[in-house]
C-alpha cells in the first residue's frame, strides 16, 4: 500500500509517515471516559478526533481494530494514587452500587456519542472486566524487579527503572525535577519515593471495590488497565495509541515504563494526543468544576450558553480547529460554527438541483486532491474544511447564474462533498435527515406543495395569496427564496 498519511507523533516531537506494523491490519487504542459523571465538551474532542482518524484509515483501505476503554475502577481523585475512587465516591454519595454508577453514565456518554454521531469502537472493554490481567501485569512487573510491595500495595519503583530505561520520555520530563517539585501527600509514606505510582492499591476496610490479588484484597492502580488491555486486543506491540495532552503525564508516561518494565521494549509506535478545550483560557473539565455538559449544550440549559447547539455544531465547532490546538469556548464560536456548518450543508443541497451546462466557467478539477493533501497532514481537517468553502462560494456563484458547471464538474462536486462532509468529517444534515416514519419526508413534501399553490397564485397575479403563503412561512420561521430555478425553503 502507499503511505500517504502523516501523523504527528509525540514520542518522536515530529510529523511521521504512517506504516502500520501488520499491514493492512492497524490497531488503535485510545482512552476513553472514567464513568462518574455526564459527558462534557472535554470529551467530546478525543472522541471526534480519533473518530476522524478511525473513518479516514478505513477509507484509505486499512482494516482497523479501535480499542477504546472505560474507566469503571481505580482512578482516584489525587493522580497521586491517594484520595477516593472517583465512581466509589459516587456510588457512596448517591447510595448506589458503583456499578450502578458506572453504568448510568456510560449509557449516557454512549447516547452522547451517538448523537455527534461518533462511530462507536471495535471492542469497548471496561477496567473492572480484565482484573485478572492487570494482576498479571503486576506480577511481571515485580518479577523483573521493577516494583515493591508495602503493606499489601505494589507500587513501581520509578528510580530503579530510570537507569536502565527513561521514564520521562514521553512528556520529556526528567526524574530530578520530578524529586524537587512532588509534594508529599497523605498515604504516600509507604512509597519508597514520591513518585513511584501504584499497580495495586490495598483497599482500606470502607472501600467498596476491591478484588482479592497475590498482595491484598485491593484494586488495580489507574495506569495499569490501558496497558493489560492494549496488550490483550492489540498484541505486545500495536500501531497507535491515543488521548487527550492532558494524560500525556502522568498517565500515558507511566504506560510506557509498565510495558518496558514487563515485556522489555515499547508497545506503541505512535502516540498522538488532541489539545484540550478551554474556557477562559482555563482546561475545561469535571475536577476544575468549569465544564459544560454536552446534553446542557444540546439543550442550552447552562447559564453560560446563550442558546442551544445541535451536535452537529458542536461537532463542527471541534473540527474547525487542528486537533493539536486549544479550542476556547464561546458563545460567538459556536454561532459562527452554526451558520458555517448551514452554509455548506445549504451548498451541498443545492447541488441536487443545480442543472448541468456544456462547459464549466469554474475549476473545481484539484479540490479533491487538495482535500486528501489536507488529511494526509496530520487529520487537517481546518484546511479541508476551508477547501470546501471555497468551493461553496463556486456553487452560489453557478447557482445564482454567473458560472456554468459541466456534467462531469457537477458529478465529481457532489462526490466530493458527499464523501468529506458525511463519510470523513463525519458532519449529518439534521435539518434534512430523514426520520424512520418517514415524518421529515412528508413535512418536505407539504412545503413543496405549498410553494407550488404559492407558485400558480403568482402566475394568476393572485399578489394577496402569494404574499400571505410567503408571510405566514416567515412568522413560521422558514425563509422563502425565489431563484431562477424555483422556490427554495428553510426552517
Amino acid at each position: 500500500m502507499e503511505h500517504p498519511l502523516q501523523i504527528y507523533n509525540t514520542l518522536s516531537r515530529k510529523k511521521e509517515t504512517f506504516v502500520p506494523l501488520h499491514e493492512p491490519f492497524v490497531g488503535m487504542y485510545v482512552c476513553g471516559p472514567t464513568v462518574y459523571g455526564d459527558a462534557h465538551l472535554g470529551h467530546a474532542r478525543p472522541a471526534i478526533t480519533f473518530d476522524i482518524l478511525f473513518r479516514y484509515l478505513k477509507h484509505i483501505g486499512y482494516k482497523v481494530r479501535y480499542v477504546r476503554n472505560i474507566t469503571d475502577v481505580g482512578h482516584l481523585e489525587h493522580d497521586a494514587d491517594s484520595g477516593e475512587d472517583k465512581i466509589a465516591k459516587k456510588a457512596r454519595l448517591e447510595q448506589l452500587e458503583p456499578m450502578e454508577v458506572a453504568q448510568y453514565y456510560i449509557n449516557r456518554y454512549h447516547h452522547a456519542m451517538e448523537a455527534l454521531n461518533v462511530l462507536p469502537p471495535s471492542i469497548e472493554p471496561l477496567a473492572s472486566g480484565h482484573i485478572i490481567e492487570q494482576i498479571e501485569l503486576v506480577k511481571q512487573i515485580l518479577a523483573q524487579g521493577y516494583a515493591y510491595e508495602s503493606q499489601g500495595s505494589v507500587y513501581f519503583d520509578v528510580e530503579k527503572y530510570n537507569k536502565e530505561h527513561r521514564y520521562g520520555i514521553l512528556s520529556g520530563r526528567n526524574i530530578e525535577e520530578m524529586l524537587n517539585t512532588t509534594r508529599a501527600l497523605d498515604g504516600q509514606e509507604e512509597k519508597r519515593n514520591p513518585i513511584d505510582f501504584a499497580l495495586w492499591k490495598c483497599a482500606q476496610p470502607e472501600h467498596i471495590m476491591r478484588w482479592p490479588s497475590p498482595w491484598s484484597d485491593g484494586f488495580p492502580g489507574w495506569h495499569c488497565e490501558c496497558t493489560a488491555m492494549g496488550r490483550k486486543y492489540l498484541g505486545e506491540q500495536f500501531d497507535i495509541h491515543g488521548g487527550g495532552m492532558d494524560l500525556i503525564f502522568p498517565h500515558h508516561e507511566c504506560e510506557i515504563a509498565q510495558a518496558v518494565a514487563s515485556e522489555g521494549h515499547e508497545m506503541v509506535h505512535y502516540w498522538m494526543h488532541n489539545n484540550m478545550i478551554t474556557i477562559n483560557g482555563q482546561k475545561m473539565g469535571k475536577s476544575l468544576g468549569n465544564f459544560i455538559t454536552l446534553e446542557e449544550f444540546f439543550a442550552g440549559s447552562n447559564p453560560l450558553l446563550t442558546q442551544a447547539y445541535s451536535p452537529m455544531t458542536i461537532r463542527f465547532f471541534i473540527l474547525q480547529a487542528h486537533y493539536r490546538s486549544t479550542v476556547d469556548f464561546s458563545n460567538d464560536a459556536l454561532q459562527a460554527a452554526e451558520k458555517g456548518l448551514a452554509r455548506l450543508l445549504d451548498a451541498y443541497a443545492s447541488l441536487a438541483k443545480l442543472k448541468a451546462s456544456e462547459s464549466s466557467s469554474v475549476d473545481i478539477k484539484g479540490l479533491r486532491a487538495k482535500c486528501f493533501e489536507a488529511m494526509n497532514d496530520d487529520l487537517n481537517t481546518p484546511i479541508v474544511i476551508s477547501h470546501l468553502f471555497d468551493a461553496t462560494r463556486l456553487i452560489n456563484s453557478i447557482k445564482d447564474g454567473k458560472d456554468t458547471i459541466s456534467e462531469a464538474d457537477l458529478n465529481e462536486l457532489r462526490e466530493v462533498f458527499h464523501l468529506f462532509i458525511f463519510d470523513l468529517l463525519g458532519l449529518k444534515d439534521e435539518a434534512r435527515s430523514g426520520e424512520e416514519n418517514g415524518s421529515i419526508e412528508a413535512f418536505s413534501k407539504a412545503m413543496d406543495l405549498l410553494l407550488a399553490i404559492r407558485q400558480q397564485a403568482k402566475a394568476n397575479k393572485d399578489w394577496a395569496t402569494s404574499d400571505k403563503i410567503r408571510n405566514e412561512l416567515t412568522a413560521l420561521g422558514f425563509t422563502i427564496k425565489d431563484t431562477k430555478e424555483g422556490t427554495e425553503w428553510k426552517l
